[in-house]
């Protein structure tokens, strides 16, 4: 019977990767790499020789048939991402939908994840988080997944390039308020660190040390509604500063909202309240 494996491979460091990755790496006819340079690396290290194929968004679209056609012949294929689990954060989320819909055997072989090492070593709660991967990059959607994101309770975990991490932590103090931070970086390398401390601390530390290397973003949920004093005069302050910092007014008054557990109407009225004093 066919199966399509999905292998979680080391985020960094090789020794991560588990015995039954191995094995299955070395059994299937055929592994289809978002990478295949870190890939063939990886499997020179091992001494294993099955043959590579590429599979990443650019060719996924006329890569993904010719999978499924080797798979519906009985071939066995692994997937593999960059580095941790493949299906987030890549193109292999096509292809297991693919392959379920066309009734193939999807097996997942867990292993090495970024979002999961860093979650646990942030120091933040770790019972019930949420995975953002990469926000949008810039404009409405970028803003309206912040203000979505603005009364999450759950901790936030995100993924993000070191040249976007200091704009990236700005968007996050504007939108969410000053919270606690973990900042992974290289994790399982040789010169992983993960800084914690609070978003405006680590948007001042970022500025005098520019970052390099991958980077795992784990941020504090909101605190819940109820435990919010809500103060009008504050509120409107909050929709200021909001504003002051790019943020539309009425984009600013739904994440005020949504902080307290008010109405939009009721922190436009305590907005026009203090603009009246």
């Amino acid at each position: 019977m066919a199966n399509l494996y999905l292998v979680a491979t080391p985020i960094g460091n090789l020794e991560d990767i588990t015995l039954r990755a191995l094995k299955i790496l070395g059994e299937v006819d055929l592994i289809a790499a978002e990478d295949t340079r870190r890939t063939r690396e990886l499997l020179a290290h091992y001494n294993l020789h099955t043959p590579l194929t590429s599979y990443h968004r650019h060719n996924l679209r006329s890569k993904t048939p010719y999978l499924l056609k080797m798979l519906l012949e009985g071939k066995k294929l692994a997937l593999v991402s960059d580095a941790g689990m493949p299906g987030i954060s890549d193109p292999g989320e096509e292809l297991v939908r693919e392959a379920i819909d066309a009734g193939i055997n999807v097996v997942p072989i867990p292993g090495p994840n970024a979002a999961l090492a860093a979650l646990v070593a942030s120091g933040l709660p770790t019972s019930r988080f949420v995975f953002e991967g990469f926000l949008p990059r810039k404009g409405k959607e970028r803003r309206e997944r912040l203000i979505a994101l603005a009364a999450e309770e759950r901790t936030l975990i995100f993924y993000e390039a070191p040249h976007r991490l200091v704009n990236t932590l700005d968007d996050l103090l504007a939108a969410l308020g000053d919270r606690r931070v973990a900042v992974g970086r290289e994790l399982t390398k040789m010169f992983e660190t993960i800084w914690r401390g609070m978003l405006s601390e680590a948007i001042a530390f970022f500025q005098a040390n520019p970052p390099r290397g991958e980077i795992t973003l784990v941020v504090a949920g909101a605190a819940p509604s109820a435990s919010l004093q809500y103060d009008p005069a504050r509120a409107a302050a909050e929709v200021k500063e909001l504003e002051e910092a790019g943020v539309e007014r009425k984009e600013a008054m739904a994440m005020i909202a949504r902080r307290y557990g008010r109405s939009r109407r009721e922190i436009y009225r305590a907005c026009l309240e203090e603009r009246q004093k």
